[in-house]
């Protein structure tokens, strides 16, 4: 804990050099061209409701740390965008035409799936819901709810499967990346059941690269997926309760209980709400990974500038 408060002032907001370019600004990963590939840096920045808030303390480290232990885990069966990891944030990545929709699956409702639900707009998915679902429900089987893949500021918007095959990814390249979700996904839950841990929903992106459908972007990371407690399941769903949570939708739901879901000014995130949410990250990365993480204090910026000089990126 006292790491993690002094690393407040040393979180990694905006990595911008211009000897590498003009980046490519996510609302996470700030992403510089090098002509044949990919140089993308994972801040430390915290966003909900398409809108950045904050930085949390070592967040870039485990997302980038979990993406890589899933990319390793998963590659010999789902080919993927990795090239080098030259710091804890940094990646170097194949370049690819990337498919203009996020392949989501989903093992219950809840979240935004559950809101769209109560509110009646769940049929835009184009798939079939049983009417007395309850939040957060185990489904009989994952199913895939797509959305579009917005800029920077912009809202992902729900699609269905027919309107991606009927102009915008061709039908078998789209299959196929349906495929791979549902294949990384049951491989997700598996080994994150046997770690004590539910693997709820997530989001996949693809590209193509010479012709071959590839993974890109992150995989199984608590900004991209939830993770419940597994062992609280039951009873919490019995009662009607929230589930205890180990990636990003704590700050969501921190947001809705203040009444804040994307429009207007959103509250301050204060420093202890920061450090609370990089414990989060922290407990996930060691739970799920079963390895620790040393909470090292210091410029996170220097850091990368150091790694990537001496792996040759930068003179």
């Amino acid at each position: 804990m006292n790491e993690i408060r002094e690393q407040l002032n040393n979180t990694l907001d905006i990595f911008d050099h211009p000897e590498l370019g003009t980046p490519y600004k996510g609302k996470v990963r700030d992403v510089y061209d090098l002509g044949n590939k990919l140089l993308m840096i994972t801040s430390d920045r915290v966003s909900a409701f398409d809108k950045v808030l904050s930085t949390i303390p070592y967040k870039g480290e485990i997302l980038n740390r979990v993406a890589n232990f899933w990319f390793e885990k998963t590659g010999n069966e789902i080919p993927n965008h990795v090239i080098d990891t030259p710091d804890p944030q940094v990646l170097i990545a194949k370049k690819t035409k990337p498919l203009p929709v996020e392949v989501i699956v989903r093992g219950y409702i809840t979240g935004s799936l559950w809101r769209d639900f109560e509110k009646g707009a769940h049929t835009r998915y184009g798939i079939p819901f049983a009417k007395d679902l309850k939040r957060d429900q185990k489904f009989n089987e994952p199913i895939i709810t797509p959305t579009t893949k917005a800029e920077y500021g912009e809202h992902d918007e729900a699609i269905s499967r027919e309107e991606i095959v009927n102009g915008l990814v061709d039908y078998k390249i789209y299959a196929k990346a349906e495929e791979y979700a549902l294949k990384l996904f049951k491989s997700g839950q598996e080994w994150a059941l046997k770690k004590g841990l539910i693997l709820v929903d997530t989001k996949y992106e693809f590209g193509i690269v010479d012709g071959e459908l590839i993974l890109v972007d992150e995989v199984h990371t608590p900004d991209s997926s939830r993770y419940w407690i597994e062992e609280e399941y039951e009873e919490r769903f019995s009662k009607g309760e929230s589930q205890k949570m180990l990636d990003k939708e704590n700050i969501r739901q921190w947001l809705l209980d203040r009444g804040y879901s994307g429009d207007g000014i959103a509250p301050e995130i204060t420093d202890d709400i920061r450090i609370q949410l990089s414990e989060r990250y922290i407990d996930l990365y060691t739970q799920l990974t079963g390895s620790n993480f040393e909470t090292k204090t210091g410029s996170v910026e220097e850091r990368i500038l150091n790694n990537l000089k001496k792996a040759g990126y930068l003179k």
